[in-house]
């Protein structure tokens, strides 16, 4: 993957395209959404909120983990430590991938193919920005690179 910007000394830029990207998407549901009250979209209505409830329990657990080396900056802390254990043990950006699937969970659950878009754009977005920060992480505990290795990027899959 090619260098990518710091966008700030601790990555603040990649925070704050993040906060505008969750913004459109959050608006974008209910604004270009046909949600409608028919079975079909009720079974969609249902998805949706499971991915919704799916994502947000991800980002809640990733972010609880954490603990002190918690930080909205894609730059870690100076007094943080690596954090292998919780769901960390099987995925190195949970917080990421909860955000992800609670977007696609919102485009779902509001019928909206924009807000669907949306979602799929924050997935690269995160992609990105995981490789920025992953860059940081490597620099910064020289046991990130095994860890890398044995873990997956957003989802604690088997």
């Amino acid at each position: 993957m090619p260098d990518l910007p710091d966008l700030g000394p601790r990555g603040e830029g990649w925070v704050a395209l993040q906060l505008a990207l969750l913004a459109v998407i959050a608006v974008a549901g209910p604004v270009t959404g046909a949600f409608g009250s028919g079975p079909l979209e009720m079974a969609a209505a249902l998805t949706g909120v499971s991915l919704l409830g799916a994502g947000t329990a991800l980002g809640v657990r990733g972010a609880i983990d954490l603990r002190d080396a918690l930080t909205p900056l894609p730059h870690p802390r100076h007094d943080a430590e690596l954090i292998e254990d919780g769901v960390y043990a099987r995925a190195r950006h949970p917080i990421y991938g909860g955000l992800i699937v609670a977007a696609l969970g919102w485009a779902v659950l509001w019928a909206s193919p924009t807000s669907l878009l949306l979602a799929g754009g924050l997935a690269i977005f995160f992609r990105l920005k995981s490789a920025r920060e992953e860059r940081w992480l490597l620099e910064r505990f020289p046991g990130y690179a095994a860890y890398r290795q044995r873990t997956h990027r957003f989802l604690p899959l088997p």
